[in-house]
């Protein structure tokens, strides 16, 4: 018995410390079940990286325009290494586009930006911006492209879809960049968190809608309008949809009156459509009896 309580004494201090341990220890976390990054790191640390580079141009006609516009959207990623330019005070990450000289008027000019980030609730878009430009490299009209989500079956066909149409005879030349406007907003965004990345199966929400912020970087596609691209952008959805009266009172005023069931009686409007004039009092019913 003596010889058994130094045993259980080192066994109970061994012990201690191990529960000790687990409490200061970090503990480690798989990465389907880690909740997910925050976003303000990664933006923060994009906008600084923006602000940090030296422009290469302040003036459209300063821009090289030697890459004409695709054919159909195809993608280009801006970011560090990327041209900077400084438009007004404003600095962003630029695309310069020679347009066809060869192309129907009107036309579309189809554009996508990409989530940037692995999480959705972590993540931010490349707002674009779009000018276009006359043969003397003076703007013709700016437009700040609003942006709508798309989720499709393929990944062609998911994202942030926006679109420009091209009526001016005299625009030769498109420059794409953020402005500070779009690089301040965000896009909304109707998706399951959960949805998005198989790599977050707990910790996140089942649903609900967001709202995503612009950020100066990313992933986007630009080129001339496809049907693919036309069918996500006419389909994409742009903000929450309103509330409505619910679905029978929808059917109610679409679908038209259905046929009586057997044994029910007419509206009053119906008796007055259907009620016959009495025979001999006018309209094509004939009167009863024989005649000599």
């Amino acid at each position: 018995m003596l010889q058994r309580q130094p045993v259980l004494t080192l066994l109970l201090l061994v012990l201690t410390l191990l529960l000790g341990a687990c409490h200061t220890a970090k503990i480690l976390v798989p990465p389907n079940l880690r909740p997910p990054e925050e976003n303000s790191s990664a933006l923060d640390q994009a906008r600084t990286a923006l602000q940090q580079a030296t422009p290469c141009c302040s003036s459209f006609a300063d821009f090289s325009f030697q890459t004409p516009m695709p054919w159909q959207p195809k993608e280009f990623e801006l970011g560090p290494g990327s041209m900077v330019a400084s438009i007004n005070g404003e600095r962003s990450y630029f695309l310069a586009f020679r347009l066809p000289s060869d192309t129907k008027l009107p036309y579309r000019v189809a554009l996508k930006s990409e989530l940037n980030g692995r999480w959705l609730r972590a993540s931010y878009l490349f707002a674009p911006t779009v000018t276009l430009l006359d043969e003397g490299f003076q703007p013709i009209s700016t437009e700040d492209v609003g942006l709508c989500e798309h989720m499709g079956w393929t990944s062609e066909t998911t994202g942030a879809f926006g679109s420009i149409k091209v009526t001016n005879k005299q625009a030769r030349y498109l420059v794409l960049y953020s402005s500070a406007k779009q690089q301040s907003g965000s896009t909304y965004w109707e998706q399951s968190p959960a949805a998005f990345s198989a790599e977050a199966p707990v910790k996140m929400a089942a649903a609900g809608n967001f709202r995503i912020p612009h950020g100066p970087d990313g992933s986007v596609w630009i080129g001339l309008m496809n049907k693919t691209y036309a069918d996500a952008v006419d389909n994409a959805i742009c903000a929450k949809a309103q509330k409505g009266d619910g679905v029978l009172n929808t059917l109610r005023t679409v679908l038209p009156l259905a046929p009586l069931w057997p044994g029910t009686s007419p509206t009053t409007d119906d008796k007055s459509a259907t009620e016959t004039k009495p025979a001999g009092q006018g309209g094509d019913s004939k009167p009863t009896g024989t005649s000599n």
